[in-house]
């Protein structure tokens, strides 16, 4: 065994109040394996291991417990008894952490090879010049594109994915005997991801580390770990073999983050989701409806003669949107006297068709132009060039003023939830703002009376009309941010990866809104996601996107089952795979 917890707690005082986000855990991390820790925002996983850094930060605190370290050939030691100097040595040196979101862990006012150096140099004692050779090898290894450049580049100027290698270069630079890695692929296109995967299996059956891999999603587990921790509110409620946890699982909670990724091989009226295994009183006390995951997902599956027959309706609803040879090109160099000297073609002579009421998906990897294509289509990015015809009219030559008041009529969810509500307005204001610039409901009354309709329609409370969105998680956020774009009656809703930065169980449960709304009010959707299984379950059609162009388009189950792009099968055999108990 390499390190013991014991008796872990950790508190947060919340406004008077202490609230326990690690609640006496128990849990043994053995040597050269990979251990999984699942659960949702909130359960405590990455508190967990902070508190293995000694990272915890006011206002929490460690209140009790011990976590033994044993270092080889010598007594365990327990790092909540050392002195900081004596922790520092150790953080990083022999256990190393990678962080969930990469731009924020590296500086940005200094080089990518700068950073990692500074590392081997704080704990190695070695020059300069040593010390970025084995940088430049470092990078060699975790497999990034020409080291030497990127030994003198800025973090803004990698992509998501090479951000996150430098994370790992600088995590495994001093060869620990354990490395956390704390949703290091959450953010990440699942090519990348499976990349990265890849890469800590490799690294650690290398050198023979210990590594704890955080996750929310028990499929990219079952892709990596050996054995699986799952954690709820603060304690520790199943663990064991992955396979053991994955074939029979215990606890209403895992059978539920099991069964909320949606299925590859059929098509669901639904995502089962937690509450469909456990009830939770105001008490915290759980009591679980005896459901087999599979047999759950077996209750909720479409029959194959009513998707026929939705295909055959749409077949024959009237064309919605018609998007002919679509060009949205930005300059991508400039003359010293402002000439343009070549373009990036985000959207390259894109062409289909979007019938009413149906559901487009456009799926492929960040940079593919899937946004710009989504942006473009609601004129927030201007064509270079083509056609947009929506509803009979052509989009391209409206005036501002006229598609100013076409855009009620369309509407788009953002990915962030954070960054798309105003941090200063209420959630009441914030629907009700749409509603005062359209002139819709004259009075306010009427407008809050909509709003308060609203919020019950997206499973929130009238009392959140007057709360502000740091009060939320980001699950309610985007229920928020549904609501206001159901607050102009739209027809035409673009969902620009709404889902991306969610849990997976949070996923299911906005997912399932989009369903329902989409069968209650007949609205056409595009789709936009990098996650081909998610594009999947949302779909009747599907588009796949490379490099500004469409790759491959049809029926999305027939799509996923027969890709005839390698591209496409590259995103399919990307995907973490299900496997239902």
């Amino acid at each position: 065994m390499l390190v013991s917890i014991q008796n872990l707690t950790v508190t947060f005082a919340v406004e008077q109040e202490a609230v326990k986000a690690v609640n006496n855990i128990f849990l043994d991390i053995p040597r050269g394996g990979i251990l999984g820790i699942v659960g949702e925002s909130g359960s405590g996983k990455s508190v967990t291991a902070l508190s293995l850094m000694r990272l915890v930060q006011s206002p929490g605190k460690i209140t009790a417990g011990n976590i033994l370290y044993h270092a080889p050939a010598q007594a365990p030691v327990n790092l909540l008894e050392l002195s900081p100097a004596d922790m520092r040595t150790r953080r990083g040196n022999e256990i190393a952490m990678i962080f969930q979101e990469p731009m924020t862990s590296l500086n940005p006012l200094h080089t990518c090879g700068a950073q990692v150096s500074e590392t081997i140099r704080l704990h190695k004692k070695v020059s300069y010049k040593e010390a970025e050779q084995q940088t430049i090898a470092l990078f060699h290894q975790v497999r990034l594109p020409n080291p030497e450049q990127l030994l003198h580049r800025y973090p803004h100027e990698l992509s998501g994915g090479q951000k996150q290698r430098v994370m790992i270069a600088m995590a495994i630079s001093c060869q620990p005997r354990l490395l956390i890695a704390d949703e290091p692929t959450t953010a990440l296109d699942v090519t990348v991801q499976k990349a990265i995967l890849e890469l800590l299996k490799e690294l650690q059956q290398q050198t023979g580390m210990s590594i704890v891999f955080i996750t929310h999603d028990l499929g990219v587990i079952a892709e990596i770990a050996n054995e699986v921790v799952v954690m709820y509110k603060g304690s520790i409620v199943e663990q064991g073999p992955v396979q053991n946890i994955f074939r029979n699982p215990q606890h209403p909670y895992t059978k539920g983050l099991l069964a909320c990724r949606p299925p590859l091989d059929k098509q669901l009226y639904r995502l089962p989701v937690t509450a469909d295994f456990m009830e939770v009183d105001a008490t915290g006390n759980i009591r679980e409806k005896n459901y087999a995951v599979k047999e759950l997902v077996y209750k909720l599956e479409i029959p194959q003669s009513r998707l026929v027959a939705r295909e055959q309706q749409l077949r024959q609803s009237p064309p919605f949107l018609e998007v002919t040879n679509l060009q949205t090109w930005f300059p991508a160099q400039r003359s010293l006297l402002g000439k343009v000297k070549g373009w990036v073609k985000a959207v390259d002579d894109v062409s289909f068709t979007v019938r009413q009421g149906e559901t487009m998906g456009l799926v492929g990897e960040s940079g593919c132009g899937k946004t710009t294509l989504g942006r473009t289509l609601l004129r927030l990015a201007e064509p270079t060039g083509g056609s947009i015809i929506y509803k009979g009219k052509e989009l391209t030559t409206l005036s501002a003023a006229d598609m100013r008041d076409l855009r009620k009529d369309m509407q788009i969810i953002f990915q962030d939830p954070y960054s798309s509500l105003n941090p200063r307005l209420t959630i009441g204001q914030a629907i009700m703002e749409p509603m005062l610039v359209h002139g819709l409901y004259g009075r306010e009354q009427d407008r809050k009376q909509k709003v308060l309709e609203l919020l019950e329609k997206v499973n929130l409370r009238p009392e959140h009309f007057y709360r502000y969105p740091h009060e939320f998680s980001g699950g309610q956020r985007q229920r928020v941010v549904i609501a206001r774009a159901l607050a102009l009656h739209p027809s035409f809703i673009i969902c620009d990866e709404s889902v991306a930065a969610l849990d997976v169980s949070i996923q299911a449960q906005v997912l399932n809104l989009l369903i329902s709304l989409r069968e209650e009010y007949g609205f056409t959707y595009i789709f936009i996601s990098h996650d081909l299984s998610v594009v999947r379950f949302m779909s009747d059609r599907m588009m796949v996107m490379n490099k500004g162009k469409i790759v491959e388009s049809g029926p999305a189950g027939q799509v996923y089952d027969h890709p005839e792009s390698a591209y496409t099968k590259q995103l399919i055999a990307a995907i973490p795979k299900n496997i239902y108990a």
